[in-house]
């Protein structure tokens, strides 16, 4: 077992968002955890993600832990509120957005490719 004191995570630059700080929680380099990597984001109003990962073979759940965020692909969007979640499939673009004018905060677990 491998304890993370949340005062000691700390933030990476996600490519392609905006307005927000992301923080890697578990992963490789953090824990050891080989199998997934698990993060928390924090959205300010108006922040999010542009639209990307049609090209990346990870899958990924996304769970609102406070505020809401809108996931839009290409044909579908979606309102994440507090503890909804949502799966992207490998390769399945995505784009997030807050509209609102309070903070979101979403937990982000994604898996590593398969070598």
């Amino acid at each position: 077992m491998k304890k993370v004191d949340f005062k000691d995570v700390m933030p990476y630059k996600a490519p392609l968002h905006f307005d927000c700080a992301t923080l890697k929680l578990q992963g490789l380099e953090e824990t050891g955890a080989s199998k997934f990597w698990m993060g928390v984001t924090h959205f300010l109003p108006g922040g999010g993600a542009e639209y990307a990962y049609e090209d990346s073979p990870t899958e990924k759940v996304y769970i609102v832990l406070e505020g809401e965020v809108i996931v839009k692909s290409k044909t579908e969007e979606f309102l994440l509120k507090k503890m909804d979640s949502i799966f992207i499939g490998p390769n399945e673009g995505r784009e997030i957005i807050n509209k609102t004018n309070m903070p979101a905060t979403m937990l982000v677990v994604v898996n590593y490719p398969e070598a």
